[in-house]
């Protein structure tokens, strides 16, 4: 009898223990969707003034969540990315500092989780290394930058994100072909549910990024037709 109370009461303690884990993961999946509409929202408008009222008071929501889930991937992500975003509204220097401390929270988090939140973590770490300086004012490094985004790409192929960064990364080195690819997925892939005022936002950009693209190899390929003919026409006269 006494070994069967024992059993009963062991059972009721893990129950207890994974009911209260569900409950965690749920409120932290819910707290992470509240916060990224929020900064979508504010993101994705033109008013400067109310950006700079509001990201610090998103990076606070945000650093809660990681002294709440300090063993969690997703708020650290969330909160480099406002911190990120933020940047553009502080000194150079403090800048500076400020992304070097998103950088170290995205390592974090790939260390935790590196599928977490289907890859963000690569895709704003190689953001950051690309659109950054390299040393020694900054971290920018585009070898560096484009591993990481290609790790974002094995994780979720068909995401918005992985393609569109990618995509940007390619455009930005003067690789159009390529970058027209990855914008075209983007514009085709699955707006998520949870997600679907950034996506669609994103999406748009993407759209004109891709025309973009597609004008940028046009020229390219005009102004070699160009200089087959400059080239000839220079060797005629000679």
């Amino acid at each position: 009898m006494l070994y069967i109370l024992c059993m009963y009461r062991a059972t009721i303690v893990v129950f207890l223990l994974l009911f209260s884990a569900q409950l965690l993961a749920s409120d932290l999946t819910a707290s992470i969707a509240d916060l990224e509409s929020a900064w979508a929202s504010v993101y994705y408008q033109s008013d400067e003034a109310r950006q700079k009222r509001a990201y610090p008071e998103l990076m606070e929501k945000a650093t809660e969540l990681v002294n709440r889930y300090p063993d969690a991937a997703e708020p650290k992500i969330w909160l480099a990315t406002i911190m990120s975003t933020n940047a553009a509204f502080e000194s150079s220097l403090t800048a500076l500092s400020t992304l070097e401390k998103a950088k170290k929270l995205l390592e974090e988090a790939i260390g935790i989780d590196p599928k977490a939140l289907d890859g963000a973590a690569y895709v704003t770490l190689g953001t950051l290394y690309y659109m950054l300086p390299g040393w020694p004012v900054s971290f920018g490094d585009d070898e560096m930058a484009e591993q990481l985004l290609k790790a974002s790409l094995q994780i979720n192929p068909e995401g918005i994100d992985a393609n569109y960064f990618y995509a940007d990364f390619l455009l930005r080195q003067d690789r159009a072909m390529e970058a027209e690819a990855f914008f075209n997925k983007a514009t085709q892939a699955p707006v998520r549910k949870q997600q679907a005022f950034a996506d669609t936002q994103l999406q748009n950009e993407a759209r004109l990024a891709l025309a973009h693209a597609q004008q940028r190899k046009a020229n390219t390929g005009k102004n070699k037709f160009q200089s087959l003919f400059t080239t000839a026409a220079i060797n005629t006269n000679r």
